[in-house]
């Protein structure tokens, strides 16, 4: 089979390294890729570039395309290469509004019944900032549309509450995304990702994981795409995971479907593990970045016959097997991100196994830095130490100008395995 995946990052690096390894894949496209995946044939094309892609797909005789990121996802790409007959991995445009929009999936788990924490929407200002009187903080403010995962401000005072709603409502920080607020109570508890192959009738978690979303050690700093991650989730227990699929999962996939929105693809579940409970605080519509990075390393089934059994509608009769060992995932970042950084410097590389290359770009046979987030470095073990110490030893191999990484990836997850 001819296939292409749609995106240039980390996460997409880490979707083509799992396919490259199907015998069934002939030759594996990457739109539009970036310079550092060696396995793909980069493909100059952004990934909103709809237009590009369908002609793309249709020249090349593509037989299954992967679309990975959320953007192409909520403009309907997979809408428009089903219209001209390419199979894809992910969600058509009525579906992926479960990310597309933050006061659609509010809504939709208060009709359900699906636990998530208290909230309002709001598409006026002066209305939201009055209902801030008399809340107790933290509160979390979230534009209701795409924001590159940087829409969500907890704000621990009014005056802060106030401060993210005038960005997101009168100075559009996060343009129309930002038209309307959802403002919700602040949850406390572990946070925990699941991410799940589903057809819109059968939904398999895949392994679960723990990212790391803070800039610095200890989880301070501002909050980024991702720092690194480690899977399995320690928090995660067989317990909360039977009580998640029987509460959050099932009845998901079952509103979407009521709803006439059928999910099919990869419904990304971020969980808060609170006092009453597992409580949704996010939906994705696709694999998250990084905790790709650590789960599909530990996929022993494979990626592409998973993949094309959600499109079918046959993952009811596809074995999901994951390894029983544990993954770690890095990311190392150019100084500054995630605000002000430099771009252009020479990257010293001398691993490649478990290495996902996101932010680089070529110059000659030169690999330079071209991003926040340059790479992930990923380590499995049969334990979580063992994995968090391979991934730490390949790291000390990597080296770039300003080059910047947290020293405490997997730290709390030890804490937990340790009581």
């Amino acid at each position: 089979m001819n296939v292409m995946v749609v995106g240039g990052g980390g996460r997409e690096h880490a979707l083509i390294k799992s396919l490259k390894k199907s015998p069934r894949v002939d030759k594996l496209y990457a739109l539009p890729g970036n310079d550092g995946m060696e396995e793909a044939i980069t493909v100059g094309i952004g990934a909103k570039d709809l237009d590009g892609i369908v002609k793309f797909a249709l020249e090349n005789k593509i037989d299954y395309a992967v679309v990975a990121p959320d953007d192409p996802l909520v403009l309907g790409l997979v809408d428009r290469l089903n219209e001209v007959g390419i199979a894809c991995f992910g969600p058509n445009k009525k579906a992926a509004i479960i990310e597309g929009s933050k006061a659609f999936s509010k809504e939709l788990m208060k009709k359900y019944g699906i636990p998530t924490a208290e909230y309002r929407i709001f598409s006026d200002r002066d209305e939201a900032v009055s209902y801030l009187d008399g809340k107790s903080f933290p509160i979390v403010v979230k534009a209701d549309g795409l924001a590159l995962g940087k829409g969500v401000i907890i704000a621990n005072t009014k005056k802060e509450a106030v401060a993210a709603v005038d960005s997101m409502m009168k100075d559009l920080v996060f343009g129309d995304s930002g038209k309307n607020v959802v403002i919700e109570e602040f949850l406390t508890g572990p946070e925990v990702s699941v991410l799940a192959f589903t057809d819109g009738k059968t939904i398999k978690p895949m392994v679960s994981s723990m990212d790391h979303k803070r800039a610095k050690d200890g989880d301070e700093g501002l909050n980024t795409g991702g720092m690194g991650a480690v899977a399995p989730n320690p928090y995660y227990t067989e317990e909360i995971a039977k009580e998640c699929m029987d509460t959050i999962f099932i009845p998901t996939v079952r509103a979407m479907e009521k709803e006439d929105r059928t999910f099919k693809g990869c419904l990304y579940f971020g969980l808060m593990l609170t006092p009453k409970g597992p409580k949704v605080i996010e939906y994705n519509c696709r694999f998250g970045d990084p905790e790709t990075q650590v789960v599909l390393p530990l996929l022993e089934t494979d990626l592409l016959e998973a993949m094309l059994s959600t499109t079918n509608g046959t993952l009811d009769k596809t074995e999901i097997r994951f390894g029983k060992g544990a993954a770690c995932c890095v990311i190392v970042a150019s100084g500054g991100y995630p605000e002000s950084y430099g771009k252009g410097y020479e990257i010293n590389c001398p691993v490649k196994d478990g290495v996902y290359f996101a932010g680089v770009k070529k110059d000659g046979d030169k690999l330079l830095t071209n991003g926040g987030r340059v790479l992930g470095v990923t380590a499995t073990a049969p334990t979580l130490k063992e994995a968090i110490d391979s991934a730490y030893k390949k790291v000390a191999a990597v080296s770039f100008k300003d080059a910047y990484y947290r020293k405490d990836i997997g730290k709390r997850a030890m804490q937990i395995k340790e009581r």
